[in-house]
C-alpha cells in the first residue's frame, strides 16, 4: 500500500512542482545570462536544494515503482514473497539512487 500512495504522490510532485520547475530552467536559459543567474541563486539556496534533492527523489521512487508496476502487468512478481520484497525494495533503491546522485553532484560542486 505504502508504495502504491508513494507512486501517486511523486506522480503528483512532479507534475505539481517538477514541471513547472523544468520549465521555468528551460525559459532562463532562453532568455539570457542574467535569467539563468537568477534561477542558479534560487535554486542553490537551501531550500532551493531541498526542492531538488525531494524532486531527484520523486523521479526516482516514480520510476522504479513504475518499472514495478510493469512488471506486474506483464503478470509476473504477484507471488506474495516477490511482491513484499520489491515494495520493500522500490523506496530503497530510490533513496540510495538519490543519495547517490547528490553525491556525485556535490563532490563536482566542492572539487
Amino acid at each position: 500500500m505504502l508504495v502504491s500512495i508513494l507512486h501517486r504522490a511523486t506522480g503528483d510532485a512532479l507534475a505539481l512542482l517538477g514541471a513547472p520547475i523544468l520549465v521555468w530552467w528551460l525559459y532562463s536559459i532562453s532568455a539570457g545570462p542574467e535569467a539563468y543567474a537568477f534561477f542558479v541563486d534560487i535554486m542553490t539556496t537551501i531550500p532551493g536544494f531541498i526542492v531538488m534533492i525531494g524532486m531527484t527523489f520523486a523521479l526516482f521512487e516514480h520510476t522504479y515503482s513504475g518499472l514495478r508496476h510493469f512488471v506486474l502487468d506483464a503478470g509476473a512478481g504477484y507471488e506474495l514473497q516477490t511482491n513484499k520484497l520489491w515494495s520493500a525494495v522500490v523506496p530503497v533503491l530510490a533513496l540510495l539512487s538519490t543519495a547517490g546522485l547528490w553525491a556525485f553532484i556535490s563532490s563536482k560542486l566542492i572539487g
